[in-house]
């Protein structure tokens, strides 16, 4: 089996971090994001791996290189237009080659491998397995209408919801998937949308399986959900790199990267990311923060990153 993960998304909501680091370079928990997917697919034995860049990818191909460091072995495609995840993923046909393979957005974190749902999915010899889990609140995700297993319906944020099973950002697929991706059409946002692409699976009566996900799931998208994330990586503890050098009170959920400098009266459920330098006169609170940022009051539920600005 080999891997996919897509990685050419802007990160638009974390602005202006991701304007300067691409997202998939975020260090959480003082490790770039990316080492958690990889993590995850060598647990199931995956090492050849294909990232999709978009126009961070000279920035992304320096960082990882060729994959020796993080024990994996990487090729790079480009996604020339932003146009969705399904016309992503057909960048990837020759580099996959026909074998089974699972795909995964480069912005999620998962709690626990996915062994047992690779085993499902190369055992059952289904088309495609996707990793499920219930929500609160359907209407905000994509959501699989399942009965006996098989996913006989996706539905894109429901109204009315017919299930709580949201799509996580997983999914394992068998080479009839590039029979489907000819015939998609652009969704009413103008995208390729892989919920579309397994849909018409399911329309040609292939068999598609949910596979339903029994621990925890984050997408790193947001303020709140970055540093939630950020929060569950490190144990619910701070979190100080060694070459880091912090003055200042520091309460629960902070972390700081290597050779980052804070200085402020006091900081808690923060994220100072690698090489900052932060000179705060008040508090900081709920914040990503990189670069040189200098503040003469307090900070809160902002993010900000400097390219000029005080030295601690």
């Amino acid at each position: 089996m080999k891997g996919v993960i897509l990685a050419a998304g802007k990160g638009t909501r974390l602005y202006p971090v991701t304007y300067h680091i691409a997202k998939p370079l975020l260090h959480m928990a003082n490790r770039v994001t990316l080492e958690y997917a990889f993590d995850r697919l060598k647990e199931i034995g995956v090492t050849d791996i294909c990232i999709v860049v978009g126009e961070m990818e000279a920035q992304i191909r320096e960082a990882l290189q060729d994959g020796h460091c993080f024990g994996v072995k990487l090729t790079y495609v480009r996604q020339t237009t932003p146009h969705g995840l399904a016309h992503a993923v057909g960048f990837t046909k020759a580099f996959v080659a026909g074998d089974p393979f699972i795909l995964y957005l480069g912005d999620g974190i998962y709690g626990k491998e996915f062994g047992e749902y690779a085993d499902r999915f190369m055992t059952s010899g289904c088309a495609n397995l996707n990793l499920v889990k219930p929500v609160d609140d359907p209407s905000r995700y994509g959501i699989a209408n399942v009965s006996d297993e098989r996913i006989v319906k996706l539905v894109e944020k429901p109204k009315n919801p017919e299930s709580n099973l949201a799509m996580t950002g997983v999914y394992f697929f068998g080479p009839q998937i590039w029979d489907v991706l000819p015939d998609l059409k652009p969704s009413a946002r103008g995208e390729y949308e892989i919920t579309d692409a397994i849909q018409l699976l399911i329309d040609k009566g292939e068999t598609v399986l949910a596979g339903v996900y029994d621990a925890p799931w984050f997408d790193t998208g947001t303020l709140d959900s970055f540093l939630e994330t950020s929060a569950f990586l490190a144990n619910g503890s701070r979190l100080i790199a060694p070459s880091a050098i912090v003055n200042a009170k520091v309460g629960p959920g902070v972390v700081v990267g290597e050779r980052a400098a804070v200085r402020c009266a006091s900081i808690e459920d923060s994220v100072v990311l690698p090489d900052a330098r932060v000179d705060v006169e008040g508090d900081i609170r709920h914040c990503l923060l990189g670069g040189c940022v200098h503040d003469e009051f307090s900070l809160e539920n902002v993010i900000l990153y400097e390219e000029q600005g005080a030295t601690p």
